[in-house]
């Protein structure tokens, strides 16, 4: 199995891409194909000589990169010879079984969609990102869409409520997945128009559909996969993530003030770490783009070697399982229930 991990693409980018994957090599039996400027590529490796098994990541030449200011369509289209894009072809023509990228979402998205095509039946590929539930150390679930979408109609909803139940059990092994809805009540007449109708989709399917959920009840769901469009996804993903961290760094603040905090602190410092852990982001993994013909993962534009390390690991079990192939033979399910 193979890897195609876009070398360049990041805000940490190659340091922190280069040794995550280095340390992802005694965790899986996987090849990593390093895409990327040569020379930069090579520098950074030379810094590990001797710790990894050499035969197991080739550097593949990419002369150009995408930044995060271009055009995705326009620099998908003009920049073939980027990282990106030459790892997301690896994954169209055989030479790698998935490819991931910490690069320009909308550029990924772009060349996925323009190099591997949608599967038969997705009008609309998601993001699909796990979010970690309060509490339960551990344990996350799914958001679907993230990002990709930033405005749904109900039937790319029941899509992604499809594609998000297939990838939680056949990736994690969760049977019969439950499926949420985010809304603004639990009521089935709650919400837009387009989330009233998705509801009643949802319900008529056979997915396992629990209903409606708030926003507030997002951090201890008992879903396993929750529907959304990409904007209101996004906006969970990032405000979540946001608050997490200045309550923390104001939490330090205020136990850190004077003699008495610090002792408090020194006896809570266990604790504090815990919970610190259930909200970081770099022990889920990157997030698959589900719904093309190929296996494509989007890391987390500030990765660090640690949550690269744990995506790639994550990549190749995944890709163990063949989880397009159950998505493809299930759109025969999904076509049922959208059709006219």
């Amino acid at each position: 199995m193979k890897i195609a991990v876009d070398a360049m693409g990041g805000d940490n980018a190659p340091g922190a891409i280069i040794e995550g994957c280095v340390s992802a090599l005694s965790e899986m039996d996987a090849e990593i194909l390093l895409v990327g400027k040569e020379p930069v590529v090579r520098a950074e490796l030379e810094k590990y000589k001797g710790m990894y098994d050499e035969d197991r990541i080739q550097i593949v030449h990419a002369e150009e990169v995408i930044e995060n200011e271009d055009s995705p369509v326009k620099a998908v289209r003009t920049k073939k010879d980027s990282s990106l894009v030459m790892a997301v072809d690896m994954v169209k023509d055989g030479t790698a079984n998935a490819m991931m990228s910490a690069g320009n979402t909308g550029a990924l998205m772009t060349a996925a969609l323009l190099r591997l095509g949608r599967i038969k039946g997705i009008e609309r590929p998601a993001i699909v990102s796990a979010f970690p539930k309060l509490g339960k150390k551990g344990e996350f679930v799914l958001l679907a869409d993230t990002g990709a979408n930033a405005e749904c109609t109900a039937k790319n909803l029941l899509s992604f409520a499809y594609m998000g139940s297939i990838y939680r059990h056949h990736a994690f092994g969760t049977e019969d997945p439950k499926i949420g809805l985010i809304n603004i009540g639990e009521e089935e007449t709650k919400g837009t128009p387009m989330l009233k109708e998705a509801y009643q989709m949802l319900k008529a399917s056979d997915l396992n559909f629990i209903g409606n959920v708030e926003g507030r009840e997002i951090p201890r769901t008992e879903a396993d996969v929750l529907v959304c469009d990409g904007f209101t996804g996004n906006i969970v993903l990032k405000l979540t993530e946001g608050t997490a961290w200045n309550v923390f760094k104001a939490v330090k603040e205020k136990i850190t003030e004077g003699v008495k905090a610090k002792m408090g602190a020194l006896l809570l410092k266990k604790k504090l770490y815990s919970l610190k852990e259930e909200f970081d982001y770099s022990s889920y993994g990157g997030a698959p783009i589900l719904g093309v013909k190929g296996m494509v993962f989007k890391m987390h534009g500030s990765s660090s070697a640690v949550a690269v390390q744990n995506a790639i690991v994550k990549a190749a079990t995944v890709c163990k399982r063949d989880v397009i192939g159950e998505i493809e033979s299930s759109m025969e399910r999904y076509r049922e229930n959208v059709s006219e």
